[in-house]
């Protein structure tokens, strides 16, 4: 992950087979708590209109630190047949 990424208060990133990027973004001011952080799929990922603005959000959660945000939706992000479903859920796909 690029550190330019992280300043962006990505945490968790990876793509979707199909192109896709799956994101843990922090929604709150870093060093900020508790934590706020959202799943997202940028559909624009790799393309020229990627970074412009932020997907909706797949799931919000609050917790205390970065890191048991990233431990408590790395499950749902690191799973292409959850990831499909809350977008079905959200209207999204």
């Amino acid at each position: 992950m690029h550190l330019a990424r992280f300043m962006d208060g990505i945490l968790y990133e990876r793509t979707l087979p199909h192109g896709p990027a799956v994101r843990i973004r922090r929604v709150t001011t870093a060093g900020e708590r508790p934590v706020i952080v959202v799943l997202e799929v940028d559909r624009r990922a790799g393309t020229p209109r990627s970074g412009e603005g932020h997907p909706p959000p797949l799931m919000q959660i609050q917790m205390a630190t970065e890191e048991d945000a990233v431990e408590a939706l790395t499950p749902h992000a690191s799973d292409d047949r959850r990831v499909v479903q809350l977008m079905r859920e959200q209207g999204l796909r």
